[in-house]
């Protein structure tokens, strides 16, 4: 079984958080769910489900409080590799064999210190949502992030 909190790395200045989730579904439909503009919009932070999915195709964001900024796709390998840059951030997905099944990896790579809590708590909530989604199950978004930040904290021994 997966832990399914996330891991942080640092390194050249930059902070790196790692989830990891388990699928039994063929690996070509967790990825087309992953990378389905609709399905994206529903987990993904701001997405508007705008986007156009090739090397170099934007994906809109807006933050719902007047503030619109775009992605760019920068590897997209059809079922293995999605990613992409938001702003000065990187989110790198991929699929890998696993038993049974396949282990999606998330990694978001961002250079702000004081956002690492609160970043690593709302991935975890939206990654377990899309796991409810890619598994057809009902979204439930649980009120956990209080429980999720105090756990990074110590995870991270960021007291």
């Amino acid at each position: 079984m997966i832990n399914t909190y996330g891991t942080l790395h640092k390194g050249f200045g930059r902070y790196a958080l790692r989830f990891e989730r388990s699928f039994t579904l063929p690996r070509e439909e967790v990825f087309q769910d992953i990378t389905n503009p609709s399905i994206f919009s529903l987990w993904y932070p701001f997405a508007t489900g705008e986007m156009d999915l090739r090397i170099g195709g934007k994906i809109f964001f807006d933050d719902g409080e007047g503030s619109t900024y775009e992605g760019i796709i920068t590897d997209l390998i059809s079922p293995h590799t999605f990613a992409f840059h938001e702003v000065e951030d990187l989110v790198h997905i991929s699929l890998r064999d696993e038993n049974e099944g396949y282990t999606m990896v998330f990694t978001h790579t961002f250079d702000e210190s004081d956002m690492v809590v609160s970043v690593a708590a709302g991935w975890h909530r939206c990654l377990d949502v899309l796991h409810q989604l890619v598994n057809k199950q009902p979204v439930e978004w649980k009120e956990n992030a209080p429980e999720l930040r105090e756990y990074y904290r110590d995870a991270f021994h960021l007291n």
